[in-house]
């Protein structure tokens, strides 16, 4: 195993990718609004989910159970 596999299999981004539906719903919900929108940037650069840029571009900023249901679209689509 090289050295990027094995710390993707430590970081807690890649971790979460490897829940089934059910387990990664419970550890959504677990998440402050904040962490999933740190993920989200993380997973799709070019998405707009910081508050800034999302009051800029579409008016109102992502609330907790929208950032979970297109997390785990993001996740569960791979």
């Amino acid at each position: 195993m090289n050295f990027i596999e094995r710390d993707k299999l430590r970081h807690p981004y890649y971790k979460i990718m490897e829940l089934d539906k059910e387990e990664l719903l419970v550890e959504l919900t677990s998440w402050s609004r904040l962490e999933l929108i740190d993920w989200l940037c993380w997973n799709d650069k070019n998405g707009i989910y910081r508050d800034d840029e999302s009051l800029s571009e579409v008016g109102v900023i992502l609330d907790k159970e929208i950032a979970i249901e297109i997390m785990s679209r993001q996740i569960l689509e791979v």
